[in-house]
């Protein structure tokens, strides 16, 4: 069973609701209780969504007093009628791509249906709610939280597993296999998801905001993971004992204390490259087996290069610097 907790959204939708409805009623507007359906149906989780669905509602709002003018005047008030007028005003809203007003626009039809009488007190009353309602969603939608510190917190469970994960594949270039589970890979690729959402949605609540550093660092990272889930089938391949290898489990232990959200790929990229050198000016290999550590040891290096590549494309973010 979760938790019980009240989030954000549902204070605010609370709230909004107990407002637009005492505005409405404090104006004797009729169906008053309308403005708190508006006000919830309005409130969402980012700023742009919430401008993208108001607009949206008061179009399709706006478009149904016109629909139920038209259908209700040539037809009259019956069953008939509205089932009609649905026909054929569901399909308009879905060209002019503003579905998410029809659910407060069949609100607003029935209130007109339930009174059967067009006027211009009608109409104005029932604008008046639709304004009230997201009025309301929309003033109470211009703050929200920061997420920076979830943010900062995702970027560090990330790094910490990246660092377990070179640790075991350093460990067992040095000593062979200790029973590591590798659990780290799915976990990260979960965390990463779910970091990426967040920064997505704290791009959606800063209208002059087009892009969010930490997105592109858990983009990044994701890159990363795949080439790191490339690296373990390499690496378990690896059963020879030879002198490469601990200079790679040398090059892999400096790497993963060297990981943060700065950008000091291009000195690794240097070692990786006097590495090459190094290896190949050393002693041809003896026996089948050396050659084929070796030549897996290369590949893996490889992959290191890749690792280093994607991370080198980063500018870095600024609070690590």
């Amino acid at each position: 069973m979760k938790k019980f907790r009240i989030g954000y959204r549902t204070a605010k939708t609370a709230l909004g609701t107990g407002i637009a409805i005492s505005i409405a009623q404090l104006l004797n507007l009729d169906f008053y209780a309308s403005a708190g359906i508006i006000a919830i149906l309005c409130i969402q989780n980012t700023v742009k969504k919430s401008w993208k669905v108001a607009t949206a509602r008061f179009l399709a709002c706006s478009l149904s007093l016109l629909f139920g003018l038209i259908f209700f005047g040539l037809l009259g008030y019956n069953p008939v009628s509205i089932a009609l007028l649905l026909l054929f005003f569901i399909p308009v809203t879905v060209m002019l791509k503003i579905t998410e007003g029809i659910a407060t626009s069949s609100v607003i039809l029935l209130h007109v249906y339930s009174v059967e009488a067009f006027s211009l007190g009608l109409v104005i009353n029932e604008l008046s709610l639709i304004s009230i309602g997201i009025g309301v969603a929309l003033i109470l939608n211009i703050y929200m939280p920061s997420v920076d510190k979830e943010l900062k917190s995702y970027q560090l469970k990330i790094e910490e597993n990246f660092h377990l994960v070179f640790t075991e594949i350093a460990h067992f270039l040095r000593h062979g296999d200790r029973g590591w589970d590798g659990k780290e890979i799915p976990e990260t690729s979960k965390i990463l998801k779910e970091a990426k959402s967040l920064a997505f949605r704290d791009v959606e609540n800063h209208f002059k905001r087009e892009e969010n550093h930490h997105y592109f660092y858990f983009k990044m990272r994701e890159k990363q993971l795949d080439v790191m889930e490339r690296m373990l089938p390499i690496v378990a391949t690896i059963e020879h004992d030879v002198e490469q290898a601990h200079i790679v489990a040398d090059f892999i232990e400096d790497l993963e204390h060297a990981i943060h959200a700065g950008n000091t790929a291009y000195l690794f990229l240097q070692r990786l490259r006097d590495m090459h050198k190094e290896f190949q000016e050393m002693p041809l290999p003896k026996s089948r087996e050396e050659f084929e550590t070796r030549a897996a040891l290369r590949h893996l290096l490889k992959e290191f290069e890749q690792y280093l590549i994607l991370k080198s494309d980063f500018i870095g973010l600024e609070s690590s610097e």
